[in-house]
């Protein structure tokens, strides 16, 4: 499944984000500070998606979100919630 999710209160203004069997295979942010979200990507690439919204949701940045935590956000979203 693919789910693009534009992103809110984050440099980065929208992710694409490929999920498949509970995995997720890409995640892209669009914008953002590249070596960071570069990172993030890399990292929960085949990763569970409840996994990565553990790890991810609530990390903040400036303000009471991030890349990183609009990421499991839109993790949340694609799959109907966690």
């Amino acid at each position: 499944m693919q789910f693009s999710y534009n992103t809110a209160g984050s440099c980065a203004t929208r992710i694409d984000i490929e999920i498949k069997d509970g995995f997720i295979v890409s995640a892209d942010f669009i914008e953002g500070c590249a070596g960071n979200t570069q990172a993030v990507s890399a990292l929960v690439k085949g990763m569970p998606v409840a996994e990565a919204v553990r790890r991810l949701k609530g990390i903040a940045c400036q303000g009471d979100t991030s890349c990183p935590d609009q990421l499991a956000r839109a993790l949340e979203k694609a799959v109907g919630g966690i």
